[in-house]
């Protein structure tokens, strides 16, 4: 049986001259227009203003090898300026703290989220947070994944296709905006472990089973990891034709009934068991991330009755942004964002090494982030992205061959989508959490091994770690959203 690949995966672009985006070369022949009319006034002015052209020109045409430009590179650098002459970069709550009532609410971009609790149409009780700046409302499902592992070829390609109709199925979801799948892998405690060797025990068991079950207990937490994987969608309450801004109660009864719908086409592509999260278990899990040293505390909460924690109670006591890591209470964490996807064909087991737990990171979090597009959005961008491969190939005059397979790919991306096949935008964000600032150089170095066997371009999110770090955590943060340049502009320039 012939092994089953995947690809063609392509990032949209803008149609310039020689190689320029869309934006530049709009700017370059208005600049040009500018320098020919400031001729006919002064020589000298026009010899100023083709100078400065050339500078803007070049600072937005020439790219690294991620593929940004110097005058993205120049503005964050900026934004990271103002953010720490502001004190932006620093975080205190509690009773000392700055955030109101004494609270540990979350902090940056999730500050002034809430958390809500509905039932869906099978009586589960889930949570949903509410991101008032963007009337954003999300959902988080928590997943126990069977794994690859001794599982037959077929049956793993199988799981794939089910994954992609799933995925594809997202931009005919109503309201959906975003959607996000985080797998994240940190040492077990062995709090689980004795919990089950404790209610299993009797008082007059054998000596021999008694001693042999104290050393499983010694020796098999050491070196074990647990592995979590949360799906979140996103829905959008904000107003639009027709229909007035929808409350977080009004969200949450439309996306009760659709969640046992998404929770049941998840149970064909291997995600397991496909539950709701509630409040509480939603506010662990953020809390838990945040301060990693109160794990085991809240595992062995969950056993006595639950920690009863609160959304108000979910962010840090403290956190420090730097330039290229994130401190927050007792852990230092560095967050990688994806530049450039698998190149070529790939196998299913692609991302596997990546998000298997690594020796050298203590808490590891990759998460995939998704907008979906709907069947027409699909179609208008597959036909414009065709069109520019068009354009980009004519005005090449070298390396004519990859321009050739650029439209031969954008071609077949058409016809995909002819076909019914689904369009999404994907991401993806690395979070690598360790103890002390001494570790993050060997975290580094891991995913920096890792991400070249994904086939994968990554880089850190510098100057953005804290942001970054909130994204990659199911909160619903839908990042082109909250910057300051909009979404139509970044992507022409």
């Amino acid at each position: 049986m012939t092994t089953r690949t995947y690809g063609n995966f392509r990032k949209p672009r803008t149609a310039g001259l020689r190689g320029l985006s869309l934006g530049t070369t709009l700017l370059l022949l208005l600049g040009l227009i500018a320098v020919v009319l400031a001729s006919l006034a002064s020589l000298w002015a026009a010899v100023g203003l083709a100078v400065s052209l050339a500078m803007v020109t070049a600072a937005l045409g020439l790219r690294d090898r991620h593929d940004r430009t110097a005058m993205q590179r120049g503005g964050v650098r900026l934004a990271w300026w103002r953010t720490t002459s502001s004190g932006g970069h620093l975080y205190r709550s509690g009773p000392l703290g700055r955030s109101g009532y004494g609270t540990c609410q979350l902090p940056g971009l999730a500050a002034a989220s809430t958390l809500t609790e509905a039932q869906d149409g099978y009586g589960r009780p889930f949570a949903v947070i509410t991101i008032p700046s963007t009337g954003h409302h999300t959902v988080v499902i928590s997943c126990d994944a069977d794994g690859a592992a001794l599982v037959d070829e077929r049956q793993v390609d199988t799981w794939v296709a089910h994954w992609g109709q799933w995925l594809s199925a997202l931009g005919a979801e109503p309201d959906l905006v975003a959607a996000s799948v985080t797998v994240e892998t940190a040492p077990d405690s062995g709090v689980r472990l004795q919990q089950e060797i404790a209610a299993n025990s009797v008082a007059d068991a054998p000596a021999l089973a008694t001693e042999m079950l104290h050393e499983v207990l010694a020796a098999y937490p050491a070196g074990s990891a647990r592995i979590a994987t949360r799906i979140a969608l996103t829905y959008a309450g904000a107003a639009r034709p027709g229909v007035p801004r929808r409350s977080a109660e009004d969200m949450a009864l439309h996306i009760g009934t659709r969640l046992p719908g998404l929770t049941g086409g998840l149970s064909l592509t291997s995600a397991g068991t496909a539950v709701p999260m509630t409040a509480t278990e939603l506010a662990e899990a953020v809390r838990v991330a945040y301060d990693p040293t109160v794990a085991t505390l809240v595992e062995e909460a969950q056993a006595t009755g639950g920690t009863g924690l609160t959304w108000r109670e979910a962010g840090p006591m403290a956190a420090q942004e730097a330039w290229d890591h994130y401190r927050h209470d007792g852990a230092f964490s560095v967050t990688w964002a994806m530049t450039e996807a698998p190149q070529g064909e790939v196998f299913s087991n692609v991302l596997t090494g990546l998000v298997q737990p690594s020796r050298d990171i203590a808490r590891k979090r990759v998460t995939l982030l998704y907008r979906p597009h709907t069947r027409a959005e699909g179609a208008r961008v597959v036909q414009q992205d065709y069109k520019n491969a068009l354009f980009s190939a004519q005005q090449s005059q070298i390396g004519k061959a990859r321009e050739d397979a650029e439209v031969i790919a954008a071609r077949r991306t058409t016809e995909e989508q002819a076909q019914g096949h689904g369009v999404i935008r994907f991401g993806m964000l690395i979070t690598a959490t360790v103890n002390s600032a001494e570790e993050l150089p060997m975290a580094a170095a891991a995913v920096d091994n890792l991400a070249p066997a994904a086939r994968i371009g990554v880089r850190p999110v510098y100057g953005s770690q804290a942001a970054a770090f909130a994204a990659a955590l199911p909160l619903g943060l839908v990042l082109p959203l909250h910057t300051a340049v909009p979404q139509a502009v970044r992507d022409a320039m």
